[in-house]
């Protein structure tokens, strides 16, 4: 893919980036780390211990995937720069453009991230 074809998925690549930062920046309070959002949102002693727990953990999986996310991007704002954009990762097949416009940061062709979910058990 040449970097003319490249551009408007890096600028959509840069606007999902860009998003996810802000969703992850207002839940965790604007200026405050997700560590201290946290504990402030779990100081409330009103809650049960198992819907604290509960919410705990619903938190920390929402920010892994928000990182996973932010990865992949990142990732794919990197084969961008590197002139790999929109080749598979796995048999350097050409990822067809309609995946792409639905996932601008995929990383592999439809056949190919079958079978890696088939080997992560997904």
């Amino acid at each position: 893919m040449t970097p003319e074809q490249a551009a408007p998925y890096g600028q959509q690549l840069m606007a999902m980036r860009s998003a996810i930062l802000a969703q992850m920046s207002e839940q965790r309070g604007g200026v405050l780390g997700r560590a201290e959002a946290a504990a402030d949102h779990f100081e409330r002693r009103e809650d049960s211990s198992a819907q604290v727990a509960t919410e705990r953990e619903l938190e920390f999986a929402i920010g892994e995937r928000e990182t996973s996310e932010l990865a992949m991007i990142d990732a794919a704002l990197a084969r961008i720069r590197a002139g790999s954009y929109g080749e598979c990762i796995d048999c350097a097949a050409p990822i067809p453009a309609a995946r792409l416009k639905a996932s601008p940061e995929a990383s592999r062709c439809i056949r190919c991230q079958e079978k890696f979910e088939q080997r992560q058990g997904a």
